[in-house]
């Protein structure tokens, strides 16, 4: 959804997982306007209001009338936290159900008991009639694949060409930001499309593509392994310390850095640093 809103994003505000009581009751995703008279220029956005509660539906979750109804709750019980009466205006909340799918039942039920549904862009349907709170649902499998790539990406049936897309799309991404929540789509795309992915392997390009998107992420990993295994050590090292004196604390460092498998220098490093010693004290040690 950052990326989704990306134009717009320095007037939103995002909260994942926003806690809708004291015991564990989430949505999976709130999105506030800065100010309410903004209008956003996404399809999916043009719809928000001033809080809007968005949900997703993995392909194997199940998307009928009392699921739709929990969702409306949900926004029910957001409305009636605000920090005085009434703080939440009702018409200022909208309900926002993302699915790959069309929920085929949920929209026949909708069908019989006099529901509207309205389609003014592809993949959009908004729901009117008996609802609680102005509610769009989005088949995201329906969605344009150039306009809204991102949420295109969050399925198990990518083609070879909409991979291709994705990954020409994340190439040309410049902010830090961005690049960061393109990691994110991608990282879940690959895992859902292994089958996509093995015969992209045999396209030079392509394989030169998602290895220069991928390997700057595995790089950070390696670095973050790596300093958080400094730092265990560090930690188990200093805890000998105290116990059994400066001296034996840095030799008890450097054994746990060495069972962590770092080399010389990385240790000479790290217990100069802990301990203030100079480089040739530290030499002594090792």
């Amino acid at each position: 959804m950052n990326l989704e809103f990306a134009s717009n994003r320095d007037k939103l505000v995002f909260q994942q997982e926003y806690n809708l009581n004291t015991r564990p009751l989430e949505v999976d995703l709130l999105i506030i306007k800065k100010d309410s008279s903004v209008q956003i220029g996404n399809e999916i956005g043009s719809f928000f209001r001033g809080h809007n509660i968005l949900e997703y539906k993995s392909p194997k979750d199940h998307l009928g009338i009392d699921a739709f109804y929990k969702t409306q709750s949900y926004a029910g019980l957001y409305k009636s936290y605000g920090k005085t009466e009434d703080e939440r205006k009702a018409w200022d909340i909208t309900v926002s159900l993302f699915r790959e799918s069309k929920p085929e039942g949920l929209f026949g039920y909708f069908e019989d008991h006099g529901y509207g549904i309205t389609c003014l862009q592809k993949g959009i349907y908004y729901i009117e009639g008996n609802t609680l709170f102005p509610t769009q649902i989005v088949v995201t499998g329906e969605l344009d694949n150039t306009a809204h790539i991102w949420l295109r990406a969050l399925t198990e049936k990518m083609g070879k060409a909409e991979m291709r897309g994705l990954l020409d799309k994340i190439r040309n991404l410049k902010g830090k930001a961005d690049r960061e929540f393109a990691d994110s789509v991608l990282e879940v795309s690959v895992g859902a499309n292994k089958k996509i992915i093995e015969e992209l392997k045999g396209d030079v390009d392509m394989c030169r593509a998602l290895m220069e998107i991928m390997e700057p992420q595995l790089l950070l990993r390696d670095e973050e392994k790596i300093n958080e295994g400094i730092q265990k050590g560090i930690q188990k090292g200093i805890q000998k310390g105290i116990q059994k004196g400066m001296q034996k604390g840095i030799y008890g460092t450097i054994d746990v850095l060495q069972k962590f498998g770092h080399d010389k220098e990385e240790i000479k490093r790290a217990v100069m640093e802990e301990y203030g010693l100079s480089e040739k004290e530290a030499e002594e040690y090792l």
